[in-house]
């Protein structure tokens, strides 16, 4: 069975991937896919239809997961230092 962890964080960043990747698929400067998969996998837990497409992402690529894994921690990792930098100019403001 599936568990679905809700996450705002992670819709925002999940959503924002996902946004990113058609326009990347149009301009030659952003890499359209990647943004697609990893949007598509930061969402697994939140979602249903993203859960069965890291499903087929796993079936068809197993050799991919892990650096899609690390591109993950890493947009976790960006997101929690821009919202502790936002922290730190609201209590100074």
């Amino acid at each position: 069975m599936i568990e679905l962890r809700p996450s705002r964080r992670r819709k925002a960043i999940g959503i924002g991937c996902l946004c990113l990747g058609p326009v990347g698929l149009i301009l030659p400067v952003l890499p359209g896919f990647i943004f697609v998969g990893l949007g598509t996998f930061i969402l697994r837990d939140q979602y249903i239809w993203a859960y069965r497409g890291v499903g087929v992402i796993d079936r068809r690529w197993p050799h991919l997961i892990p650096g899609i894994e690390a591109r993950e921690e890493k947009a976790m990792a960006w997101s929690d230092r821009q919202i502790d930098r936002v922290r730190g100019m609201l209590r100074r403001g």
